[in-house]
């Protein structure tokens, strides 16, 4: 079945949405039910995130591939699975709905929609997670895509939910996201000025995972 553009787009920008969502959401949520303690708080966090992953690919994917991030967009249109112009639709589109998403969970919580976070996470070691946890998850995508195409969803949510624990950034790996956490002063929240940094971090693993799956899965004849 055809699917036009425009319901792509609304597949992106809905499920941009619930996801910044959830994690802003759950965010909040979690450091109130903390009393202060990091650890329990971000389990909460970790779990909706996971859960809400498996979700969104399997009601969205078959719609838009259910992207909900710049790198993998990135990396889909290098490997010739979406056009530069279905590409640069996507990226702007996966913003929108990942900073609506933000101030959703704000509006749910009663919090200033509007905010400007104050979380520092800078440094290379913080960079260098963001690289690794989005070299980690394209190689998933990837991988399991050549093998395992129905299990793609069990193991992007999986991805997410171990980075959160092996990753000292916490395994943002998404560039819309980060944009959209850097506007929240919330437990999920990073300072504006390390941002472009953790998008640096994130489009070069993303790329460094193009790279390596072009070496271990060339293309099929009938690709």
């Amino acid at each position: 079945m055809q699917i036009g553009m425009g319901r792509c787009l609304v597949a992106e920008a809905l499920g941009s949405l619930i996801l910044t969502g959830t994690v802003v959401g759950s965010g909040i949520l979690a450091a109130r039910l903390a009393s202060g303690n990091d650890a329990v708080a971000l389990i909460g966090n970790t779990a909706a995130t996971g859960a809400i992953l498996y979700v969104l690919i399997c009601a969205l994917g078959p719609i838009s591939g259910a992207h909900f991030n710049p790198a993998v967009t990135l990396v889909m249109m290098l490997r010739r699975k979406l056009s530069v112009l279905s590409a640069l639709l996507y990226v702007p589109i996966q913003v929108l709905g990942c900073v609506l998403g933000a101030w959703l969970a704000h509006a749910m919580f009663g919090l200033p929609i509007m905010q400007i976070s104050t979380h520092v996470r800078e440094g290379g070691p913080q960079i260098l997670s963001e690289s690794v946890a989005t070299f980690t998850l394209l190689f998933a995508i990837l991988a399991v895509s050549r093998w395992r195409p129905h299990a793609i969803p069990a193991a992007v949510a999986l991805v997410i939910t171990a980075g959160y624990w092996w990753t000292a950034s916490t395994s943002f790996a998404n560039p819309a996201i980060t944009l959209a956490r850097a506007l929240t002063d919330t437990f999920s929240g990073v300072r504006p000025v390390d941002a472009p940094g953790f998008i640096a971090g994130q489009f070069a693993g993303a790329l460094f995972a193009w790279i390596v799956c072009a070496v271990l899965l060339p293309k099929e004849a009938k690709d």
